[in-house]
Formats: C-alpha cells, structure tokens, sequence
C-alpha cells in the first residue's frame, strides 16, 4: 500500500529526500496544466529548465525542431512564445517545447532525484491516479505543490486534492495528515474548479494583468486528457508515457 504525502511549496522541497520515492508535481496555473496539454497535443518532449537563461543554453544543443516557451512572474519571456496551450497548441507538433516558469518547471527540477517524477494537473488528474495505483502500488508517492514566491497556493493544493480523490477511487492509500486535508479542501470546496481558480490569488492576479479567462477555464477542465507525463532522467525531457492513449 503506498504512503501519500504533500510538499506545499517549491522551497520545501529537499532534493536528496525525493530518493526512493515518486514524485507528482503540480503547478495548475499553469505550468503542469501547458505540459500535459503540449503533450496531448502532440509536442515530442518537454524540457522544463529553472531559467529564461538555461533555457536559450538548451535550445542551443536541440537539432531537432523546438519551440521556446517562458513566463517570468507571469509576464512572457522577450522572444519566447507565451507558455500557455491557447498559443501553443497550433506551434508543438512534432516539437520539442523548452519552457522556463516562475515556479512549476523550478519544482520540476528540484523533484528530478525522485524514482520516478511526473508532472500533473486538473486536466489529467483521473489518468494520473490509475497509472500510479498500477505501476507505483507499494511506493510511497509524494505530490509537491509548486507554490508562488515562497507562499501556499490555492490552486496547487486543490490539484493535489483531486489527485488524492481519484487515487482513493482507485484503492487503498496510506494519507498522511496534509494529503488527507488536500483530500477534504478538494471535497469540501463548494465551487467549480473554475471559480476557485480564478478566484485564487495567483488567478486574480494573472486576469489583472490581462489573462483571457478562458485560460482558466481550460485549466479548470477536471480529466479532459489521459496523458501521463513522465520526466526522463537520460534525456532530461518529460514525455508522454508510451503505453496511454488520449482521447
């Protein structure tokens, strides 16, 4: 029976202690929400990386077709496409996609000593947990909210909610007392995914710098896709896993 247990922020996160165990990031405005999303639609890869600078030193070793995507608080990175799937979707077929966050590709990357480390949102949640009840049965699996800046987000901590609802749904789970409370925050919300995001503080915020809401909406969208999203250690990108089928 594996044991499930939550990181409330990017900070918390000990990279040595992720040995051993299976790691779930989530960052649900937006960067877990955009990989899951370039990947159902058909990018090769993911290459998540800390910085805008990284990721131009990465872009430089790709020979394959690429397409460089970043925010830095929230605000698009000069000379990269905005990372969010209403102005990729038509760019990623058959591309690489480097994308450079504020704090999703961060928690990525601090997670990547974990056995096994996957990248997960609203939009996949229901896939995710069927794939962990099956292939991570006995492992203890840690579910890491990215967080904003230092602080809790909302939104996180309701995607971690939703993972634990699905995961029950599909056995036994050992909850520790913060993966029980996400457990109860998610049920016991009484919004629509929707609002509670845009509502959260970092929705409002992204709105009030000129998001289209409709951004939110997608991301609010609960088991839209059943892509899995898998990090790969030797070619440092995160692939969709081979053995799912998407909608």
């Amino acid at each position: 029976m594996s044991d499930i247990q939550v990181i409330f922020k990017k900070e918390d996160i000990q990279p040595d202690l992720m040995k051993d165990k299976v790691a779930v990031v989530f960052d649900v405005l937006f960067a877990t929400s955009t990989i899951i999303a370039a990947l159902a639609d058909g990018a090769s890869s993911v290459i998540a990386v800390y910085d805008q600078a990284q990721a131009r030193e990465k872009a430089k070793s790709i020979h394959e077709p690429y397409v460089l995507a970043g925010e830095d608080k929230g605000r698009t990175i000069k000379g990269f496409e905005p990372p969010l799937r209403s102005h990729l979707q038509p760019l990623v077929t058959g591309k690489h996609v480097v994308l450079s966050t504020t704090n999703g590709t961060v928690a990525l990357n601090r997670s990547s000593q974990a056995d096994a480390l996957y990248a997960s949102s609203l939009l996949n949640n229901p896939a995710m947990a069927h794939h962990l009840a099956d292939k991570h049965p006995n492992d203890t699996i840690v579910l890491v909210c990215s967080g904003t800046s230092g602080h809790y987000t909302m939104e996180d901590f309701y995607g971690a909610g939703s993972l634990v609802s699905f995961l029950m749904k599909e056995g036994d789970f050992n909850l520790s007392d913060a993966a029980r409370t996400a457990l109860h925050f998610y049920q016991g919300s009484g919004h629509s995914a929707f609002k509670l995001l845009r509502t959260s503080r970092i929705g409002k915020l992204l709105v009030g710098m000129g998001m289209d809401e409709e951004e939110i909406e997608f991301a609010a969208q609960e088991g839209l896709f059943e892509t899995i999203a898998k990090y790969e250690p030797e070619s440092g990108q995160i692939k969709k896993y081979s053995n799912n089928l998407d909608h």
